[in-house]
């Protein structure tokens, strides 16, 4: 999994594994979850993410 910021254009991009994007939903105006050919879940995109997350803390917690 990866995680990036683009300052230039204020997008979070978070990427589940790197399978080939064939389908892209909409799930609002700022947020896109780009699926593979099987419909998993790829990505998702949170454009204007300084509006729409907390770009100052980032927590990763492994629960097992």
């Amino acid at each position: 999994m990866k995680i990036e910021y683009f300052e230039d254009t204020d997008t979070v991009q978070v990427t589940f594994n790197e399978n080939s994007i064939v389908d892209t939903k909409d799930i609002d105006e700022n947020i896109l979850a780009e699926f593979d050919e099987k419909g998993h879940l790829v990505s998702i995109t949170v454009e204007h993410a300084q509006e729409h997350t907390n770009l100052d803390s980032f927590i990763y917690q492994k629960v097992s």
